[in-house]
């Protein structure tokens, strides 16, 4: 799986999710991007945030990892706890959206 290998860059408002994984690295990678851990229930478990290339991170639990751009998850405020939910556009590519549970509401992490 070649995953953002061989980018220039990942543009705002883009992400992607790995599943099943526990673990990213970003050998070969040209930019720092937010790593953020989940588990089953898509709840976030784990924020890397910055992550430069040549780095490995991972996160005992967490059964998928979202790849974001550097600073995505400080931009939306993204924290433990959150959940996630992937929702399929009509282009047949998958998008990411974070959201807080019940009591925490807040807009979508990735438009």
């Amino acid at each position: 799986m070649r995953g953002l290998l061989g980018r220039k860059e990942l543009p705002r408002g883009e992400g992607m999710l790995l599943r099943p994984a526990a673990s990213v690295h970003t050998a070969f990678m040209r930019f720092a991007i937010d790593v953020v851990f989940l588990d089953a229930e898509l709840h976030v478990v784990g924020i890397e945030r910055q992550v430069p290339p040549w780095r490995m991170v991972g996160k005992r639990g967490a059964k998928c990892v979202v790849e974001l751009p550097a600073g995505e998850c400080s931009r939306r405020n993204l924290e433990v706890g959150d959940d996630v939910v992937v929702v399929q556009p009509e282009a047949q590519s998958s998008r990411v959206i974070a959201q807080r549970s019940w009591s925490r509401q807040r807009p979508p992490i990735l438009r």
